[in-house]
């Protein structure tokens, strides 16, 4: 999953950046209202970590203007403000949830997970495709019951494959949900990254058996 961070404090930006991506997460950090709205209203993201106190434009200007666009993705206020009205002026901007600086990461984190948890549409922790089984809160992956050993990347691609079981994914969409925005689409990060999975699926000689290649556009987890 990928989190877009909006934080103009360099050091907790790339403290909360490395936190997030020890539990699996592709982030992206931007430093000011402006290039974050942008970011929310041009890229996908799972959730919104959003400071108010930003630079060129406020973050409840931020979090009202692209609900008034129609964007529900999950959005978490962080601020040094504590007064009652600043958490409500924040909520009805369109915000989800709202923590105050300073902050135990460990609550942000959980913050962040009771968030993702409740989509519009619910996303399932456990998912089981074929005889895969893989569960989003423990990180633990089983193949024909046997549990597999994946590195925090192969499991946000695996993930994602999963959810989308059935479907074609392409190598946009992985590196788009599964990197920041660093990454070129035109890498062959991918295909290194899926060359691995299948190995450790035990995939060394039957590679369409969970993971077909689409020849020229990505992949497709086989659904049955």
């Amino acid at each position: 999953m990928k989190i877009l961070v909006v934080e103009d404090n360099e050091r907790i930006a790339k403290y909360i950046k490395q936190m997030l991506e020890e539990e699996s997460f592709a982030v992206d950090v931007v430093g000011d209202g402006e290039t974050g709205e942008r970011r929310i209203l041009s890229d996908t993201y799972d959730l919104i970590i959003l400071d108010i106190m930003l630079p060129l434009k406020d973050g409840v200007s931020v979090c009202r203007d692209v609900r008034m666009a129609h964007n529900t993705t999950p959005i978490l206020m962080l601020t040094a403000k504590g007064e009652i009205e600043d958490k409500i002026t924040g909520l009805d901007s369109g915000a989800d949830d709202y923590l105050l600086k300073p902050f135990v990461m460990e609550e942000l984190l959980a913050r962040v997970r009771a968030l993702l948890r409740r989509p519009t549409v619910q996303v399932p922790d456990e998912l089981v495709v074929q005889d895969v089984i893989l569960n989003s809160q423990s990180r633990i992956v089983t193949v024909s019951g046997k549990q597999i050993s994946l590195t925090l990347k192969e499991f946000s691609i695996l993930e994602y494959l999963m959810r989308h079981a059935g479907s074609v994914v392409t190598r946009e969409q992985l590196i788009e949900h599964c990197w920041d925005f660093a990454y070129s689409a035109f890498s062959n990060i991918t295909d290194v990254y899926v060359k691995q999975l299948r190995q450790k699926l035990g995939l060394e000689n039957n590679h369409d058996k969970y993971i077909k290649t689409i020849r020229g556009v990505g992949y497709s987890f086989i659904s049955e």
